[in-house]
């Protein structure tokens, strides 16, 4: 399932902006005081068509990850996979299948890194079941007589 989830993330991220249009988030995003909307995504074009993003600092981005983590949690959100600056979630649906998101922690690589310096959360949905099909079990041979 991790790989399945790590591919629908890449996929979303890497594909053109206008070649999709963007499934809509299906999680609450708290407002937190250190969080500040940013429409620009940054400045990443392709990014914020794609994405709801909020601006921090670089000293700031790892307690947000965290509170917002706790905050998913308490909305049934699981952290299923994910990389040093993305995180994937995913959410049983009720009639089978599952919901997913991902949080995608960026900076600007142009300027010198510090913790007064811009960071970036984007939130993007993965499109569809994000849970992968089971294979069916192969069949027990009778035994032998």
């Amino acid at each position: 399932m991790k790989i399945v989830m790590m591919a629908a993330a890449a996929a979303l991220l890497a594909a053109p902006a206008m070649a999709q249009t963007p499934a809509p988030l299906q999680v609450e995003i708290p407002e937190l005081p250190t969080a500040v909307n940013d429409p620009t995504c940054g400045g990443k074009v392709g990014l914020a068509q794609q994405a709801m993003c909020v601006m921090t600092t670089q000293g700031a981005i790892g307690g947000l990850v965290d509170t917002y983590s706790e905050a998913f949690r308490r909305q049934n959100w699981l952290a299923a996979g994910g990389e040093d600056n993305r995180v994937v979630y995913v959410r049983r649906r009720a009639e089978g299948g599952c919901d997913g998101f991902q949080m995608l922690a960026f900076a600007d690589e142009s300027r010198v890194p510090g913790p007064a310096e811009a960071a970036w959360l984007a939130f993007a949905a993965l499109p569809g079941d994000v849970c992968a099909t089971r294979p069916a079990a192969a069949a027990t041979p009778a035994p032998a007589q």
